[in-house]
């Protein structure tokens, strides 16, 4: 069947880094901008004589440091996902995150300032026991910020690219009379999956399915340069593909033999496969055996692994 036509979120996907990396330094500048101005109002009200210098300096070395702890928290509320209904069972996590987060912010920001304070031939002192609760209920309401604009983002997102859902398979008629156990078939897999996406139908190839990886209570299926999210988990949808096909090399990734064009070996006994057309997936080493155990089963029409380097 002839290619969709890319639709807003392909058009967007090119940029998107390039775009979420301006989001982040735009909201930076904005924050630091808005409390340099609001920390010299208040000191002038106060009465109290602060240089305008260390006002940047407090403002720029306490953002610049969550700026770097961004892409940790993304990983983490990745790993420990808050929507999708493990809302309750990983707050926890997040609770207890909060803290490592605040000490890391606090102590790289101290660093920063003493830093620059000694080049100016001044001392910056921090009481740690006197000051640093109080910047720690600063820190958890920037981390909960920051999950509430990555949740937002991954919402709009998912809306932008449209999930996909298998469609309901036609009532069947009356039931055969049913086989002995000792003669029963196994499951038949479908050949083809039919998925709607921003209103739209797709039918979906099994043996097209490049790569898998789970997002949370999704699965992404990657097909021929498309992307398209089902709801379901990674263990349950590859019940629904040829274990002689699709094989599972991570706790997140399941690849297609036949689309793997190299294996790079890593450190560690962990691998990166080279996907046919582009594309990188991880291999961790306890999945390597399936890997290895598969490439030897596979179809011979299917086979593409080339010899790892």
């Amino acid at each position: 069947m002839p290619a969709a036509p890319p639709n807003l979120f392909e058009r967007f996907r090119p940029y998107r880094r390039r775009a979420e990396v301006a989001f982040w330094l735009g909201l930076l500048l904005l924050q630091v901008v808005s409390s340099v101005v609001v920390a010299l109002v208040d000191a002038r009200i106060g009465g109290r004589a602060v240089a305008t210098w260390q006002v940047l300096v407090w403002e720029l070395s306490s953002h610049l440091v969550i700026l770097a702890l961004v892409p940790v928290v993304i990983a983490f509320e990745r790993r420990f996902a808050l929507a999708n209904g493990a809302f309750w069972r990983h707050l926890p996590w997040h609770v207890a995150g909060s803290v490592p987060f605040s000490l890391l912010h606090v102590g790289a920001m101290v660093a920063l300032r003493r830093l620059v304070y000694a080049g100016a031939g001044q001392r910056y002192d921090f009481d740690w026991l006197r000051q640093w609760p109080y910047e720690y209920l600063k820190d958890v309401r920037t981390y909960v910020l920051i999950v509430l604009l990555v949740l937002g983002y991954r919402l709009f997102m998912l809306r932008l690219q449209g999930e996909a859902r298998v469609l309901d398979e036609p009532e069947a008629g009356p039931a055969p009379a049913a086989a002995p156990a000792a003669t029963a078939a196994p499951p038949a897999r479908p050949e083809r999956f039919l998925v709607r996406k921003l209103r739209r139908e797709f039918l979906i190839a099994a043996a097209d399915i490049d790569w898998v990886q789970a997002q949370g209570n999704y699965v992404g299926l990657h097909v021929n340069g498309h992307d398209y999210l089902l709801r379901a988990t990674l263990a349950d949808f590859l019940q629904q593909l040829d274990p002689a096909r699709h094989v599972r090399v991570h706790r997140s990734w399941a690849v297609h033999l036949g689309r793997v064009a190299e294996i790079e070996p890593l450190e560690g006994g962990d691998a990166r496969l080279h996907m046919q057309g582009g594309g990188l997936v991880p291999c961790s080493r306890r999945y390597r055996a399936n890997l290895q155990a598969g490439a030897g089963a596979a179809p011979q029409a299917d086979q593409g692994i080339m010899p790892a380097r």
